[in-house]
């Protein structure tokens, strides 16, 4: 299996991490191309990297893949398996790939599943990464796919709450997803036309936050404050989440779940400005659905140039969008470090806030 100059020619597909919209445009465009132009075979693997860890397949074929591409989700399933957290975790994987027949991996995911493919592939393991989260947290590619549809989500969603918001007269705050990172919050908030955007790079103070609700009001519009579920206020200790609520809950790669900024935050602005305020926490509705067209090409690119690399005995690498190109990247690049909202990027929409 891991002798460099032996093609694949049985592959396998495993989608792990938090699902989004575009998954299935992957694994379409992988097992399509590498079918038709390959002549490879495939494997599913379910649920992330439980698949190969416990032997969990599926048929995977063009068959399999016919009207796949609007789907959200994924086929294969999807879990935050972590090998390297179980005991001989590293040696089931390969003795059950070896078991399958399999040569290689196309491994679709985050920073987690992308995190254990680079460990693999130090290893010995034949695998090519494909970037995916709708955070776009991810470093060494422009974008991933997943991110533009749950922009164009967070902003349909910020439009209808400008109308309600207004006809009551009151302030709305609106929770997006981002652990660390604001992206769909700062491109949804300033697309929706939002009073202010408060990311977890850039610690907000309250009181700035109800001076934009304020100012807001004195127009005779009601306020839309957007907030990243991991945003924290400046006067937060080392290590404490100040208004965001944490469960005692730590999954396989040690994140704690997140939740309640936006809940805590309308009651803070409510308390101190008087005014009524509620919170629309959008949750994992950024995450389903079908895909934008934007995210349908880019995910279909992205399963193309993967099975390529695969072709071409290209393995510890990441497909990835620089400009309107697609390259390959040492998986390092794609999981060495998260790409964050910079201070200058975020200070750009400031003259939209209030």
């Amino acid at each position: 299996m891991n002798d460099p100059r032996r093609l694949a020619v049985r592959v396998g597909v495993l989608t792990g991490g938090g699902d989004c919209p575009g998954l299935n445009a992957v694994i379409r465009a992988v097992v399509r191309k590498g079918v038709q132009e390959h002549g490879f075979e495939f494997v599913g693997f379910r649920d992330g990297w439980r698949g190969p860890l416990e032997g969990l397949t599926m048929p995977l074929g063009v068959e399999q893949c016919r009207g796949i591409l609007p789907r959200g989700g994924t086929i294969l399933g999807s879990s935050r398996t972590n090998p390297f957290k179980v005991e001989r975790g590293v040696e089931q994987i390969t003795d059950n790939l070896a078991a399958a027949g399999v040569d290689a991996l196309v491994a679709i995911g985050g920073e987690d599943t992308l995190g254990v493919a680079t460990k693999l592939a130090d290893l010995g393991v034949r695998v090519v990464g494909v970037p995916k989260t709708i955070d776009n947290d991810l470093s060494g590619t422009d974008f991933t796919f997943g991110f533009d549809t749950a922009v164009n989500i967070a902003t349909e969603a910020i439009d209808r709450l400008h109308t309600t918001a207004e006809s009551h007269h009151r302030v709305l705050v609106v929770e997006v997803m981002g652990r660390h990172a604001g992206w769909i919050a700062l491109h949804a908030g300033i697309a929706g036309g939002a009073s202010a955007v408060l990311i977890p790079e850039q610690p907000f103070d309250i009181e700035r936050v109800c001076a934009f609700v304020e100012s807001r009001f004195e127009t005779e519009y009601a306020p839309i404050i957007v907030v990243s579920e991991g945003a924290v206020p400046v006067d937060a200790g080392p290590g404490e989440q100040g208004m965001t609520l944490q469960s005692g809950e730590v999954d396989a790669f040690g994140h704690v779940r997140l939740g309640g900024i936006g809940d805590r935050l309308a009651s803070e602005i409510e308390h101190r400005t008087g005014k009524e305020a509620r919170a629309v926490v959008l949750g994992h509705v950024q995450r389903g659905g079908t895909p934008t067209a934007f995210d349908r090409w880019l995910a279909t690119r992205f399963g193309l140039h993967a099975i390529d690399a695969v072709a071409e005995g290209d393995f510890g690498v990441m497909v990835a969008l620089r400009g309107t190109d697609i390259v390959r990247v040492p998986l390092i690049e794609g999981t060495g470090e998260l790409k964050l909202v910079s201070a200058e990027e975020y200070a750009e929409a400031q003259v939209f806030f209030g």
